[in-house]
């Protein structure tokens, strides 16, 4: 089964299937630390306006943020992103998702809790440059 969003036409999760949305809700309520951090600088339209919506489902991922309106996923990458197999599944996402005109950010655990000023900086600059669709 496919997951239709309210408006279809907006393709919000691009025919993601439905089992996943049990593991998005999941993951939503037992967020890391640094995912709690940056969700409070991003939620309730904080960031410029955008609304990000977190572990939210896009084809068979669950991007930890997700802006619609900008087409930007943001990802907050622990310890286990490091290892070269992880690495490798995270490029091949980065490049699926592009092939929709996602755009993917990606930021460690320790830039969240050590430069979040930065970070959040860094999002802003990201969100100023137009989406390729």
């Amino acid at each position: 089964m496919v997951h239709k969003s309210r408006n279809s036409d907006d393709n919000l999760h691009l025919g993601a299937n439905s089992k996943r949305f049990n593991d998005a809700r999941l993951m939503r309520q037992e967020p890391t630390k640094a995912e709690n951090i940056l969700w409070n600088s991003l939620r309730n339209r904080k960031m410029n306006g955008y609304k990000f919506r977190r572990q939210h489902l896009i084809l068979h991922f669950i991007a930890d943020f997700y802006c619609h309106e900008a087409k930007l996923v943001i990802e907050v990458d622990g310890e286990y992103h490091m290892t070269t197999n992880q690495k490798e599944k995270d490029d091949g996402r980065t490049y699926e998702l592009d092939r929709y005109g996602i755009r993917v950010l990606r930021f460690k655990n320790e830039e969240i809790f050590d430069s979040l000023d930065e970070v959040l900086e860094q999002i802003k600059t990201f969100l100023a440059i137009p989406s390729k669709t």
